[in-house]
Parts: C-alpha cells; structure tokens; sequence
C-alpha cells in the first residue's frame, strides 16, 4: 500500500522580530499564501496542513486558512509544537511528514520531492536538507516517518524537544537512520527565511522580480537573480538565527 505523505507547516502570527509576518502582503497576497502556491506543486506528497495554535490570538489566521479549500487546517498547542505536530499527523493518517516552517516563502518543490525520494529509498526516518547545510537558509525541508514522531510525541519532555518538533530524533543518530541532502554547491551564506524586516524586504524584491513573469519560478530562478545583485546578497546577512535552545 502507498504510504501517505503529508506537509505540515507550523505557522502562528506571533513573531518577536516581525508581528504578523505570515500574513503581510508580497504583491497583495499573503507571504503565507505564496507559500502554500509552492508547496501545491510538490509531486510526491499527498497532502498540506496548516498547523496553527488553537488561541484568540490566530483568529486572523484561521480566517485566512479556512478561505483556501485545499488545505487542511489543524488547531493543538500553542506552546508544544511537537504536540500540535502529532496531532495534525495524526488526524491527516500521515505515513510520512514533511515538516515545514510558515517563515520560508521561498521554499523549493522539487527540493522537497527529492527529500522525499531519498527518505524512501532506502527507508530512512529522517531525511533533511539542514544539519549539513548547502542550500540557502529558508529552504529547510525535513522528512520523517509518522513512528519517529509518534516516538518523540511519547518520550520526549524537555521543553526544548517539544516547541521544536524533531531535536528529539535528530539528536539520537542510534536510535534513526538519518541522510543529508545536498546541493552541488553551497549557498548556505544565503538568508532566504523571513524573521526581521530586512529578511522581508529582500523577499519582496526577489518575489517582485520574478513572480509576475513566472508564478512558478525555482530556486534556479531566484538564486540565478540574486547572485546577479551583491547588493541584495548581503542585504540581511547581519541577521543573527535564533537556534534550537534559544
């Protein structure tokens, strides 16, 4: 029988660094909202669900959730993201999850199905693009089967391990076989996730220069683009990453 894959993105509207985020508009759509246009055209999943505190405080996001018809949308805890993770597995019969994060509006599909294929191909538990880094931040992908997370869910209870999801696996390369995907050439020094204003800046440049002409441009495309700027290179590269732990 196929196994059933399934995105799950986290996503809420509270951000210390840049309230809202997920919402603010790139050429009149949500960034969330472009997001998920990428995530669709993934060949070798199944299915998308949006993740999302079950608090006052998302009403905003829920309504826009509830207005896109081909996304599943799953409300758990606000603080226990691990928690909310399972339980949007769990409820979507996931087999094997793509974890995504709602900050990575330039995600890549056909990076995401080739994580997929590896994680299948030698039936791995975890398989990610983010531990050996190649690939400019903001392109994270991690893969993992429904068992490795049903095990953290069970076991893990340090705060750490539940409002950051996959720690609790990646953290015991004895206990799971693990895969690294990477690129042909490291672009790591690139920032393409969103947390500061600077980070959505160089997003909407990049996004206004390519989505009008080409809705389903690559990461060939965008990092083609940039590369030819070195000024938009280093437009966030200050930007310190807030890391597991912190």
């Amino acid at each position: 029988m196929p196994q059933r894959v399934v995105i799950i993105v986290q996503a809420r509207m509270g951000s210390t660094r840049l309230p809202g985020k997920v919402l603010k508009p790139i050429l009149g759509k949500p960034m969330l909202e472009l997001q998920l246009e990428r995530l669709q055209r993934s060949k070798r999943t199944d299915q998308i669900v949006l993740a999302i505190p079950d608090s006052a405080k998302e009403q905003a996001l829920l309504e826009f959730a509830q207005r896109l018809p081909d996304i599943k949308i799953f409300q758990g805890s606000e603080e226990d993201v691990l928690a909310r993770y399972y339980g949007a597995a769990k409820a979507a019969n996931a087999d094997i999850i793509v974890r995504i994060t709602s900050d990575c509006p330039l995600i890549e599909p056909d990076l995401i199905d080739r994580c997929i294929e590896s994680f299948l191909a030698k039936d791995f538990d975890y398989v990610s693009n983010v531990h050996r880094r190649t690939y400019p931040r903001g392109l994270d992908t991690e893969v993992f089967s429904f068992q490795a997370l049903e095990l953290a869910f069970r076991e893990a209870h340090a705060l750490p391990d539940r409002e950051h999801v996959t720690p609790f696996i990646w953290r015991q390369p004895d206990r799971f076989s693990m895969f690294d995907v990477i690129a042909e050439q490291d672009y790591s020094h690139l920032r393409w996730t969103v947390d500061t204003p600077e980070d959505f800046e160089l997003i909407c440049w990049i996004y206004g220069q390519l989505y009008p002409q080409k809705p389903d441009f690559s990461y060939e495309d965008a990092l083609e683009l940039v590369l030819r700027y070195p000024q938009w290179q280093g437009h966030n590269v200050h930007i310190q990453q807030k890391h597991y732990g912190q």
